[in-house]
C-alpha cells in the first residue's frame, strides 16, 4: 500500500548525470542579469518544480503555489553558487527536497503534534509489509486516496518516512522530537491508514 509511493519518483536527473554546456551558458547568462535567461532558467524548471511539490504536499494544493516560488527565488537567489558538479536540474531539484523537508519539520516540530500513547503498536501486527513495491496502478490509486483523507501530520511523516525514505532517526534529529516520539507517531499514522484502507 504505502510503497506505491516510492513508484512515483520524478526523475530528476540528468540522463548523462553531468552537467551539460547548456547548463553553464544558462547559469552564466543568469548571474549576468539577462531578462531573458532568467526567464527560460524559470520555463525549464518550474514545471518540474511544481510536480515534485504537488506530488509531496497533496492534497494541500494551497501551499503549493507559496513553496514553489519559494523554491525558484531560492534557487535563483544561490545561483552562484552552483559549482557545475552535476546537472543543473539535479541541483534546483536538491533546493527542493530541501524545502519539502522543511515542510515536514516544521509539522513534525508542533508541541502538540505527537502524544505519548502507544495505543495503536499492536495494529501493525496485521499489516503488510511497507518495504514491499506495489506496481498496479489500482493499489497507487488507492494508495493516494487514502493518503489525502488522512490528517495533514500522519500523511506528512508517511511520506518522509516511506517516499522520501529518511529513517525515523533523522526524522527525530530533524524535527527536533525522540526517536521513539516519531516512531509512535509513525505507528498512528500506519494505523490510520490501515483502518481507511480496509474502508477503500
Amino acid at each position: 500500500m504505502l510503497n506505491a509511493l516510492s513508484n512515483e519518483q520524478p526523475n530528476e536527473s540528468h540522463p548523462a548525470n553531468a552537467p551539460s554546456v547548456e547548463d553553464a551558458r544558462l547559469v552564466d547568462a543568469v548571474l549576468h542579469k539577462d531578462r531573458k535567461a532568467t526567464a527560460e532558467f524559470v520555463s525549464l524548471y518550474a514545471d518540474r518544480i511544481y510536480g515534485y511539490i504537488r506530488s509531496r504536499l497533496a492534497p494541500r494544493y494551497d501551499l503549493v503555489d507559496d513553496l514553489v516560488q519559494d523554491v525558484v527565488l531560492s534557487a535563483w537567489q544561490s545561483l552562484g553558487r552552483y559549482r557545475g558538479d552535476g546537472p543543473l536540474q539535479a541541483w534546483i531539484m536538491g533546493i527542493a527536497r530541501h524545502k519539502v523537508e522543511d515542510h515536514y519539520r516544521a509539522l513534525l516540530r508542533a508541541p502538540e503534534a505527537i502524544g505519548d500513547g502507544d495505543e495503536h503498536d499492536d495494529a501493525l501486527a496485521s499489516l503488510p509489509e511497507f518495504d514491499k513495491l506495489l506496481e498496479q496502478e489500482q493499489m497507487r490509486r488507492n494508495t493516494w486516496r487514502v493518503m489525502s483523507e488522512l490528517p495533514e501530520l500522519y500523511r506528512a511523516a508517511l511520506i518522509w518516512r516511506y517516499w522520501e525514505k529518511a529513517s525515523a532517526r533523522e526524522m527525530a534529529t530533524k524535527a527536533g522530537k525522540t526517536e521513539k516520539a516519531i516512531e509512535r507517531l509513525l505507528s498512528r499514522a500506519r494505523a490510520e491508514f490501515r483502518e481507511r484502507w480496509n474502508h477503500v
